[in-house]
Formats: C-alpha cells, structure tokens, sequence
C-alpha cells in the first residue's frame, strides 16, 4: 500500500502550515500510510485516546485538557497513547507544548510539530494532502491531454502519431498534462488524477523535431499540472480487420478499466487523410453531451424505429 513518511509530509507543507518540528526528530522516518485499512480520511484527526490516529492534532481543547490533568493522570493517558500506533503529533493554534508530551514524544521518537494555524482548517488541508499522497497509482504510456476542459488519455501502439497529434491539439489551444508516461492516481472511488513525472513535466516528443519544451513554445496556458480523467481515446490502425471489428452504433459504450475506475473509451481508427484532431475533440463534444443526457447514437435508433414502426402502420393503398 502506498505510504509516505514525516519527514516528507514536514517537507511538503513546512511553509503551507506554518510548522515547526520540536522534539522526536528520530522518528523522521515514521511511515504514515493505510496499512491499517483505514481510510486516508480517518488518518488525521483531533487528539484520540482509545483509537489514535496517525496525525494526532492538538487544538485548543486538547491542550487544555492535558494541563488541567494532575501529573499521574496525565502519564496514564500518554503511557496509553505512545503505545499505540501513531506516526506524529501536532500541536496547532500557536499554543504553548504541554512539557510533559514533548519529554513523551523524545523518549518514543514520535516527531512533534507546532503550528499557528487552527486546528480544523489545519486537519483539513493534511487530509487532502494524504489523499492524494497515499492514492493507489499507476503508471500508463501515453499522451494527458486537457481538451474543452476534460481530460483525455490518448493510447494506442507505438508509431501511432500520438505525440503530433497532440501537438496539433495544443495549437487548438488545449492543454497538455503528460506525454510518453502517465501517472494516473486513484484520488477518490471513481476519480483518477492524472499528473506528470517531474522529470518529464513541459516535454512533449515528437518525431522529426525531438523534444519540445511546450510551456516555452506556446506559453503558460498550453500546460496543465493535473487533470481528471475522463476520457480515453485508443488510436488503431484503419486495416479492414481493425474496421470489422467497431460497432458504428455502440462506439460510446465502450469503456476501459484502470485501478479500479471505469472509465469511458472511444477507439479511432488511424489512416491517411483523417483529420484526427477533429474527430478528438468531436469525441469530446460527443461525451459532454452524452454527461447531458443527449446521446446521438440513441436518438438515431430511436428515430430509425419509428420510421421502421410507421411504415409497418401505415395503411395499403391500391
């Protein structure tokens, strides 16, 4: 299962969260992650005795409760809570660390951290960070493409044009996410986040002119850092088995599994003289349409019924 340490999520919301690491700095490499089967929700939350969680945040309340218990209680309490599962406290609201928890925290290199921000909007941006820290990940081969403001995933075999079609869609004026390698994260139960590799982030490869820094060539607007997706289209080549074998009227119900999602597909067929930069965004138009309740293949069939209907009623004229 995919898990994350305290010292990258100190590293990555430092700034954001205003945090500063105190005591139990041996306990950087505290692994927080689902291995519990708890939901990445459930992972944060307020100070938790009986069922600690793996972000246990100290607000107000919680301080104030600590320092209101006689001293014998209050090693009770911590004695309870340091044996149990817990990656890493944080103490929010700008408030002063109760001596007692950090003197626990050093002995149990459990890291302990302070903010000056409040303790619910605090939970609330950890939560979303683990959220998609911790999604279930793939990786596919690829070009992530932003197109009317939906995400498509163009696939297909190599030497397919995927790289200049998608160069033919950004001078459009859509957007590129990824090329070559996709990284696609399950962020939610039927939601994939598609986002690109740092090393590969502006690059698009195209065969003939190499590799093309995107955010260079048509500026800021022509890059996207992520994007849900919500639409593959899988380029195959036009040869007479390839054409036998799609359904004209059952195109749109095709669909492509990938951890766990569902998710729609539209398969292409490549030859010369097609424009499939028109037929990409065609597909598009055709699936925020269908998001409306308008299906095109449906209503062609409903119509060519009743005719068929009609013509069956209609009365024998001599």
């Amino acid at each position: 299962m995919p898990s994350i340490t305290v010292r990258r999520l100190y590293q990555e919301n430092q700034q954001k969260l205003n945090l500063t690491w105190v005591a139990g700095t041996g306990g950087s490499d505290n692994v927080i992650g689902n291995d519990d089967q708890r939901p990445t929700l459930a992972l944060v939350g307020h100070l938790n005795f009986i069922h600690p969680n793996r972000v246990q945040v100290l607000g107000l309340a919680e301080v104030d409760y600590l320092n209101k218990l006689e001293q014998s209680a209050a090693k009770t309490a911590l004695d309870q809570l340091f044996h149990k599962s817990m990656s890493v406290v944080v103490v929010a609201n700008n408030q002063p660390v109760p001596r007692l928890l950090r003197d626990y925290c050093h002995s149990h290199n459990v890291p302990l951290m302070t903010s000056t921000l409040e303790s619910p909007y605090l939970m609330d941006v950890l939560r979303i960070y683990l959220a998609r820290a911790l999604a279930v990940s793939t990786v596919l081969h690829g070009v992530f493409l932003d197109v009317f403001e939906i995400g498509v995933l163009i696939m297909g075999d190599s030497a397919m044009g995927k790289s200049e079609l998608a160069l033919e869609l950004i001078s459009r004026g859509h957007g590129m996410v990824a090329d070559d390698a996709v990284e696609l994260y399950r962020i939610g139960p039927d939601t994939l986040e598609g986002r690109c590799p740092p090393l590969l982030r502006d690059f698009l490869e195209v065969r003939g002119l190499g590799i093309l820094n995107i955010r260079t060539i048509f500026g800021e607007t022509a890059v996207r850092p992520k994007k849900v997706l919500k639409l593959i289209i899988h380029l195959v080549k036009a040869n007479d088995q390839a054409m036998q074998a799609l359904d004209r009227l059952n195109i749109q119900s095709e669909t492509q599994e990938i951890i766990g999602v569902t998710v729609r597909k539209v398969v292409l067929p490549v030859a010369a003289g097609r424009n499939l930069a028109v037929l990409v965004e065609a597909a598009v138009r055709n699936y925020i349409l269908q998001l409306r309740g308008i299906d095109s293949t449906r209503e062609f069939i409903e119509r060519h019924t009743n005719f068929l209907r009609d013509q069956e009623n209609a009365p024998d004229i001599d």
